[in-house]
C-alpha cells in the first residue's frame, strides 16, 4: 500500500488532548470553539481548549455517532436504552427524532450526518445486538426528511458504520465494517478479512440512494475496520480503518495510512481553520494537523 502522506499531512506529530474517559467516540467540532465527544459508557463531553473536559449530559444510551442539524443542534446515535436518534437543544433538551421504523425498533443506531437541506441520515447496524432481540431482518441506511417522515435510503449493506457526503452532497459513503459474525473470528485470530471496505451510493433529492458500488477495498488482519469517517474539501475521504486513518482520493486511490498512537473509533475536522483531525482512540481524544481544511458538521 502505498504511504505517501506528504500532501495531506503538516505534521505527522499527535497531541493529546484528554485521557481518561473511558471509550471515546463521536468527535464533534462546534464553530463557537469547542468540541464534545461521548464516552461510550454513557456521557456527553465537551472539551475546551482553556477548560479542560465537563461532562454536559449523563445517560446516554451508549451515545455514538454525533453531528449537527442546520439549526445547531446536537444529533446522538444511541445504541443502548431505547435504540434511538436524539437532538439535544441549547439548553440541553433531549428530543427522540427517530426510535421505529414501521413499528419496528431499530438495532443499534451508529453514525450520522446531516444534508445541507435538513434531512438526516443515519446507520443501522445489527451484528452487536442480540438476535432475539432484533426486530428488522436488514440493516439499513435510513433517512429522516426536514418534516420527521423517517425513510429506508438503502438496505444494501452488510454492516453499515460511518457515513460522509462527498463536498457537493452527491454522493453518500458508507463504512462496511464487516460480513457476518466469522468477521469477528477472523479479529480475534489476526486472520485477513476481506469484508471491510467503503461503499458509495448516488444521492437523489428525495434522499434514497442508488448505484450502490464498492469506492474502496480495505481489506487486512491489522486491527480495526472500517468505523468513522469524514470528507475534505478536496474530496478526499478519511476513514478510521486497520492500522489507523485511511486517505483515500474521491478515485477510490488510497493514499496512505494515518498512524497514530492507537486507531481511533472516530475522527472530525476541528478547529477554526477546520485543519486538525480529532480522533478517538481509547479513552483518550489526540489531534494531528492536515494542509487541507476539512467538512465540518454546520
Amino acid at each position: 500500500m502505498p504511504d505517501d502522506l506528504s500532501s495531506v499531512l503538516e505534521t505527522g506529530e499527535h497531541t493529546l488532548i484528554a485521557s481518561g474517559m473511558g471509550r471515546t467516540e463521536g468527535p464533534l467540532w462546534h464553530k463557537e470553539g469547542y468540541l464534545t465527544f461521548v464516552d461510550l459508557n454513557g456521557r456527553l463531553l465537551r472539551w475546551e481548549p482553556n477548560g479542560g473536559v465537563t461532562v454536559i449530559r449523563e445517560n446516554t444510551g451508549e451515545g455514538n455517532g454525533c453531528t449537527l442539524d442546520r439549526e445547531g443542534r446536537l444529533l446522538m446515535c444511541e445504541g443502548a436504552d431505547h435504540r434511538r436518534v436524539t437532538r439535544m437543544d441549547a439548553g440541553g433538551s433531549v428530543t427522540t427524532i427517530a426510535e421505529t421504523y414501521q413499528g419496528k425498533r431499530f438495532h443499534k443506531p451508529n453514525d450520522v450526518v446531516c444534508r445541507s437541506d435538513g434531512t438526516v441520515f443515519f446507520t443501522d447496524p445489527g451484528l452487536r445486538l442480540e438476535p432475539e432481540l432484533r426486530e428488522m431482518d436488514f440493516y439499513g441506511v435510513f433517512s429522516i426528511s426536514p418534516g420527521g417522515e423517517i425513510h429506508v435510503a438503502t438496505d444494501e449493506c452488510e454492516y453499515p458504520n460511518g457515513l460522509a457526503f462527498s463536498p457537493d452532497e452527491s454522493i453518500l459513503y458508507v463504512a462496511i465494517s464487516r460480513l457476518d459474525e466469522r468477521c469477528f473470528e477472523e479479529a480475534e485470530t489476526g486472520a485477513v478479512c476481506n469484508h471491510r471496505k467503503i461503499r458509495a451510493f448516488d444521492v437523489a433529492a428525495d434522499g434514497s440512494l442508488s448505484n450502490n458500488r464498492v469506492f474502496c477495498d480495505m481489506s487486512s488482519a491489522e486491527e480495526g475496520v472500517p468505523d468513522g469517517m469524514k470528507v475534505d474539501t478536496s474530496g478526499r475521504v478519511f476513514c478510521v480503518g486497520s492500522g489507523g486513518i485511511w486517505v483515500i482520493e474521491p478515485t477510490g486511490e488510497i493514499v496512505g495510512v494515518i498512524k497514530g498512537p492507537a486507531v481511533p473509533r472516530n475522527i472530525s475536522f476541528c478547529d477554526a481553520e477546520l485543519r486538525s483531525i480529532y480522533t478517538t482512540p481509547g479513552d483518550s481524544v489526540y489531534s494531528v494537523r492536515v494542509k487541507t481544511p476539512g467538512i465540518g458538521a454546520s
